[in-house]
């Protein structure tokens, strides 16, 4: 008789997913006492970075292959909780024209939101991922990751990165640019590693005087030329600039892409191969580096690592956003009662607007924490500094969808409701922003007076398509005539949106 499978139990499953430029890696872990157990591993050879047209769209053919490699990721993915996956986009995501229809497309076949992030973010991930849990050996630490559109750069103390750069130089690309047609020569690749030298040449000074006690190599670039140079028994563990040199020698004495067939090289990194190469000789030339420990941890570990962290209450946005708000004296006590009060009213709303999800309260908390970050500028018209600031700073942990919402969220906490703020935003962010901007722009009428500690007698109802704010103590709007007349002028304000402000 067979004994029927114990069932699994997904909701202990976490998941991250690195739509990058060469290939999509997906991984599924099981966490462990705060350890994770990797129990799935997936990867597919895209190519993404290929496909990535003159109009910034991407071509059909890889297109379709794309979302035929997400589906098959989504299959796997059913029944673990949208809460416990994260998937990002990195350096041509980020290249895709604004609107373009293949995100969505993408998110609808793998089953879950993706988040397209910046480089910065990219390699905050990347460093987070291959150092983990390597103690305190040899803190100083250059991590290096090539992948197909992007390479990304950290130097950092232990767990903490200090310097963050990604440059738009990476195996797919380099090849694209100068091996397209597969020929490889001594000149072409002398050619193509100076002009990796170049894109990293900004670089070179801040990393030389920063230093480092071990550099790391991670990712598939690093891996293939690392299992090369091992096959060939030219190093015994780390990357060396000798066996990196004859390796180099090797390579351009194939003569062609076609005759890269080393043994130790999978069949589908082949043909970026020789890009690649051309990349990591420019970074040992560029930072002078002897030597290069090779790591097979990158992103995608950093994801689930990132995950865990924001599931346990240890979100690194939480961070940034004190971080920023101590950067530009922000009236610290004033934020907090303003938060107290629009937390307040979205309890009240949420059922009607469906603003549930904890996200939600997270992106208020957040932009009241900061809708005053531009009166470091100036008064005049500060909110449209603040939303500058939050849109174009580099935010550890946010995506380039979550500096969107925030920026547009405190952009329109005063003011003409400037619905132009809302276009960039994705569709399925356009309501909810609204709506959370509406809930900001009260509580910030509401603290106009600026008195700390203020507790307001407000009671509030919502509609679908309204919201009425009362109050629950009799005469108190009328003793207060300023906040009174900033009511009925946020009236005026919001009489052309589709959700209607009315005084009780």
């Amino acid at each position: 008789m067979r004994l029927p499978r114990p069932a699994r139990n997904r909701a202990q499953e976490f998941a991250a997913v690195d739509l990058g430029s060469n290939s999509f890696h997906m991984l599924v872990a099981r966490s462990d006492g705060g350890e994770l157990q990797i129990i799935d591993r997936l990867r597919e050879p895209v190519r993404l970075a290929a496909g990535l047209e003159a109009d910034r769209r991407l071509s059909p053919v890889v297109a379709a292959r794309a979302l035929a490699c997400l589906q098959r990721f989504g299959e796997r993915l059913r029944g673990i909780p949208s809460s416990q996956v994260r998937a990002v986009g990195t350096n041509t995501m980020r290249k895709l024209k604004t609107g373009s229809d293949f995100v969505p497309a993408a998110e609808a076949a793998l089953g879950h939101p993706i988040e397209v992030i910046a480089g910065p973010e990219e390699a905050r991930l990347v460093y987070g991922g291959v150092i983990h849990g390597r103690g305190r050996a040899r803190p100083r630490r250059l991590v290096v990751d090539i992948g197909g559109g992007s390479t990304e750069l950290i130097i950092g103390r232990g767990e903490e990165p200090r310097l963050l750069e990604s440059v738009s130089l990476g195996c797919v690309v380099h090849t694209q640019r100068f091996f397209a047609d597969g020929r490889i020569t001594p000149t072409r690749f002398a050619r193509a590693r100076l002009a990796a030298a170049l894109e990293l040449e900004f670089l070179a000074q801040p990393y030389r005087y920063a230093g480092w006690d071990l550099a790391i190599g991670s990712s598939g670039t690093i891996r293939g030329i690392w299992r090369v140079l091992r096959e060939r028994g030219w190093i015994d563990e780390d990357i060396t600039r000798a066996g990196l040199e004859q390796l180099i020698e090797l390579v351009q004495r194939r003569r062609h892409v076609e005759e890269i067939d080393f043994p130790a090289l999978r069949e589908d990194r082949r043909p970026v191969f020789v890009g690649g190469l051309a990349v990591l000789a420019g970074v040992f030339d560029t930072l002078a580096v002897e030597r290069m420990e090779s790591s097979d941890r990158a992103l995608r570990e950093g994801l689930l690592y990132d995950l865990l962290g924001r599931l346990s209450n240890q979100d690194v946005r939480d961070a940034a956003v004190q971080a920023m708000a101590r950067r530009y004296g922000v009236d610290a006590t004033h934020a907090h009662d303003l938060e107290r009060t629009a937390l307040r009213i979205l309890g009240q709303v949420s059922p009607a607007w469906k603003l549930e999800a904890p996200a939600m309260a997270q992106f208020l908390r957040w932009a009241a924490q900061l809708h005053e970050v531009g009166l470091a500028i100036t008064h005049n018209g500060y909110h449209k500094h603040s939303e500058y600031i939050v849109r174009h700073s580099d935010m550890q942990g946010f995506s380039q969808t979550d500096q969107q919402v925030l920026a547009a969220l405190v952009r329109l906490h005063r003011g003409k409701f400037a619905d132009d703020v809302l276009l960039e935003l994705p569709a399925n962010w356009l309501e909810p922003t609204r709506r959370l901007a509406i809930v900001l722009r009260l509580a910030y009428l509401l603290h106009r007076s600026r008195a700390p500690g203020l507790r307001l007698p407000i009671h509030v109802e919502a509609t679908r398509k309204s919201i009425a704010l009362g109050f629950t103590r009799d005469g108190w709007l009328a003793r207060h005539p300023l906040t009174q007349a900033d009511l009925e002028r946020e009236q005026e304000y919001l009489s052309a949106q589709p959700l209607k402000l009315r005084l009780i």
